[in-house]
């Protein structure tokens, strides 16, 4: 579904992203592990149009994206969950949600994605004119999540959705996630719990200083010794 191929990105002078390559297949769950500046957020904006490679190509069901718009990109099927939610906080809930469906012309659908995203989060029905400024972090995060989904994604981007949340609105966080996946949407997920992050995914990228240095299934790197040394504190 998606492939990338040799990417490099900069930031000026400084290469974030160095001659990464990887693969996601329709329906996996796949994560990017590694620390902070390793170039997995990079990876993830690269992706969804919003950063411009300086060399490589990122293909999407066999179109290459690599120079797409990020509107483009959207309009393709891919939508990005941004790391720290990125709420419009003086929109109300229900505003957000229309923001996440702007590109569709299909009312009576929008209307029933957003009466089953409802369902799933009574809170945000409850708030639904409520500003989105004034909601919780784990309020924010499944306003977040069901924004991105309301534009009827078939990939859908998680950057660090546990990013600040109390560990009880973690696991909820989680589980939200495997749902997605379980409807049949395709999942690329960064987060810095790596343990979850592994224990989540059918496969696995490790990044370290912008390029991709082990790969493999979320059990199989949750017992490579360098992954446990690295990032599991083992």
């Amino acid at each position: 579904m998606l492939r990338i191929v040799g990417l490099e990105c900069r930031y000026g002078k400084v290469a974030a992203v160095r001659n990464l390559s990887l693969e996601v297949n329709k329906g996996e769950l796949v994560s990017l592990i590694g620390a902070n500046g390793a170039g997995k957020t990079t990876t993830l904006k690269a992706i969804s149009g919003v950063l411009a490679p300086s060399a490589g190509r990122i293909f999407f069901e066999g179109e290459d994206i690599t120079r797409a718009s990020a509107r483009r990109v959207l309009e393709l099927g891919i939508a990005h969950c941004p790391e720290g939610r990125r709420m419009f906080p003086y929109m109300t809930v229900r505003e957000n949600l229309e923001m996440g469906s702007y590109l569709r012309r299909d009312k009576p659908g929008i209307d029933a994605d957003m009466r089953r995203l409802y369902e799933r989060f009574p809170i945000l029905r409850e708030r639904r004119e409520q500003a989105a400024g004034t909601l919780s972090g784990g309020e924010q995060q499944m306003l977040a999540i069901s924004r991105a989904l309301m534009s009827r994604p078939k990939l859908v981007m998680f950057d660090e959705p546990s990013l600040g949340l109390a560990p009880n609105i973690v696991e909820h966080t989680f589980d939200i996630i495997r749902q997605v996946r379980a409807e049949g949407v395709t999942v690329i997920m960064v987060e810095q719990n790596a343990l979850a992050a592994l224990e989540l995914s059918d496969r696995s990228y490790v990044l370290e200083q912008g390029s991709v240095t082990l790969t493999g299934t979320g059990q199989a790197l949750l017992d490579d010794p360098h992954v446990k040394k690295a990032y599991l504190g083992a």
